[in-house]
């Protein structure tokens, strides 16, 4: 027998990194907010890898801040290493990755859960989620308890109808032997809703004491730390960091695992879902690439208070004593103690092309998902659809337009427009190369191109946008300084550009000019810059690589512009593409099933070519749309 409750204006179902975020964003903007978890003790919970951030997804984390989410701030507060990525190459690819301690990442944002207005937690499952005329009314939990809503965000993670797998070994439960949710698939499946099978994965733990480090080579963070919230100063959080290490496999390794290749149940056929192919398995890795020698493998630690290793690089599937021989092969594991097996795990997720790109479902009023049940993977993925969810959740409530970042604003708009535009058959993975405007969207620029957005969203207080709008004209300011500032060919000048390689000047030049030289930087030329200012060090960063990069970037603002013409190009809801006349078939049946909202999404659907969307303009030009 039902018994309806208490009613919410938001029911997030699910407490990982998109739930928190979620959750966080509706009851920050004044909605009665109510979450729902399997279990309490795994909110924010890291199943897989201690590390939050990396190539790209640490851009992503550093979009989340600057929007007013929360999980920079947490991994400040909770890192043990801290290191900044891709430094040899351009800033467009530096990302920064943090090592964190899992269990108080998790403790400290259960904490700034429960201790936020509006918020309340719920351990249960949601079986349901009640439709009404299309629209969602609330959601019925596995004890029949129906708490009315008018929105729901799904942010289920790996845990619908999980199954982790290790050899013969097949569990259904969620990640870490957590309750998997095996109601909510059947309601979506009866809701219309495209649901599919997809597969991720997570390597072995080891007895820190039972490695010999000696044979690895020690990781460290970096000295000058750089804090993934721009509400933080590197001296604020500022901590004695632990140690990463580095081995490899090698032909012993790769030999236990190709002898045992029918005893995996990625190749047994006992796994059925898609695995990821950006972070695929270790026996994944030696059977596609079998000319490589060696494989990275690294050691990290899952916190201050465990001797828990995760050894990265060496997901597997295989069964136990496989993954002994295999593990104790590599140098410095040899006498490894297993703590925790490693396993894959399978859950349901949804067909991602059935979302707006506000997230919420094109055919289901006031139903929004965000994270793994949209088939993306990773904690930093998961949290920057949720905080999206969750703001435009609260914007439906509001009566207020959609928040939608195009791919030249975020990489978050990336992220979600490859997924509702492109769709994955895999667990898709954030990476810089997806991203064809990254000169301008780098991890140092986050706040500068979206903090004013969360601001007038309302998660973004007085206080620090007013440090934003300061922050932006002393780069101003100084950036206009360089450039009216002028050299000569003196002794002084000469004999500096002579110790720096650099060409000796013929005639005058400004700074500006100088500090385009590659071997020149804004910090090199303060020998020769009397009258520089003292600034902050994110500023000055600003400074040099808006001088250094200008050419680079005034070109790809031009073609961010060219993006944009495309973009306003709104496509009615109401056209039929029958009517088109020279679309392709082909064109017509992406574009009905796609329903794309502006042309330049349309261009980006697989199967509908430049010439279908030259084809689509005439039509909308000719019939005034």
């Amino acid at each position: 027998m039902s018994y309806t409750y208490e009613s919410y204006d938001v029911v997030v179902i699910g407490a990982g990194h998109a739930g928190c975020e979620a959750a966080l964003a509706t009851a920050r903007l004044g909605f009665k907010t109510l979450v729902f978890t399997v279990s309490i003790d795994s909110i924010a919970m890291m199943p897989c890898n201690p590390n939050i951030g990396g190539s790209s997804k640490g851009h992503l984390v550093r979009e989340i801040d600057a929007l007013g989410g929360e999980m920079g701030k947490n991994i400040d507060k909770t890192y043990i290493q801290s290191k900044m990525l891709n430094l040899s190459k351009g800033p467009a690819v530096h990302s920064l990755r943090a090592q964190a301690d899992k269990k108080d990442y998790s403790r400290e944002m259960r904490k700034v859960l429960e201790n936020t207005d509006n918020l309340v937690i719920k351990q249960g499952e949601v079986a349901e989620v009640l439709v009404e005329d299309g629209k969602v009314t609330g959601v019925r939990t596995a004890s029949d308890a129906i708490y009315p809503c008018k929105v729901a965000i799904m942010c289920t993670g790996t845990y619908l109808q999980a199954r982790c797998i290790y050899g013969d070994v097949s569990n259904n439960t969620g990640p870490n032997g957590l309750s998997a949710a095996n109601l909510l698939t059947q309601n979506l499946i009866d809701l219309g809703i495209d649901v599919r099978r997809f597969k991720t994965g997570t390597p072995a733990r080891v007895d820190k004491r039972t490695i010999d480090f000696d044979k690895m080579t020690e990781q460290k963070g970096d000295e000058k730390i750089v804090p993934f919230s721009f509400t933080n100063t590197p001296e604020e959080i500022e901590k004695e960091q632990v140690s990463c290490w580095l081995t490899y496999t090698n032909a012993e390794t790769h030999k236990i695992i190709m002898d045992n290749i029918d005893r995996s149940p990625l190749y047994s056929g006992n796994i059925k879902g898609t695995g990821p192919r950006y972070c695929p398995s270790i026996e994944d890795k030696v059977v596609r690439f079998a000319d490589k020698e060696r494989h990275q493998v690294f050691l990290e630690p899952e916190g201050n208070y465990t001797n828990e290793m995760y050894i990265g690089g060496m997901s597997s599937s295989l069964p136990e004593d496989v993954q002994y021989a295999m593990y104790h092969s590599v140098p410095g594991l040899e006498n490894a103690t297993i703590v925790r097996n490693a396993y894959a795990i399978e859950y349901d997720c949804i067909n991602p092309v059935q979302l707006k790109a506000s997230l919420e479902f094109k055919d289901i009023d006031g139903f929004f998902s965000a994270g793994q049940s949209n088939g993306s993977s990773g904690y930093e993925e998961a949290a920057a659809q949720g905080i999206i969810a969750g703001i435009n959740a609260a914007q439906k409530l509001a009566g207020k337009e959609p928040l939608v970042l195009d791919r030249s604003q975020a990489y978050i708009g990336v992220l979600i427009d490859d997924l509702i535009t492109k769709g994955t058959n895999e667990p898709y993975r954030m990476m810089t190369s997806r991203a064809e405007y990254r000169l301008l969207l780098r991890q140092d620029n986050a706040d500068l191109r979206l903090t004013e957005i969360g601001y007038h969203i309302g998660l973004i207080e007085q206080e620090r946008y007013d440090k934003l709008c300061h922050k932006r004209e002393l780069i101003d300011s100084e950036v206009e300084r360089l450039k009216k500032t002028t050299v000569g060919t003196s002794e002084t000048v000469q004999k500096f550009l002579e110790e720096h390689n650099s060409t000796l000047l013929q005639s005058g030049s400004t700074m500006a000019e100088l500090l385009k030289r590659p071997e020149l930087s804004y910090d090199i030329l303060s020998v020769i810059d009397k009258d520089r200012p003292a600034l902050p060090d994110d500023v000055c960063e600003q400074v040099n690589i808006n001088l250094k990069y200008d050419g680079y970037i005034q070109r790809q603002m031009r073609q961010v512009a060219q993006f944009k013409k495309l973009e306003k190009k709104k496509i009615p809801n109401d056209i039929n593409y029958d009517e088109v006349y020279s679309l392709r078939k082909e064109a017509v049946q992406k574009l009905k099933d796609f329903r794309p909202a502006s042309v330049g999404q349309a261009s980006r659907i697989s199967g509908v070519s430049p010439a279908d969307i030259s084809v689509l303009l005439i039509y909308l030009e000719k019939n005034g749309k």
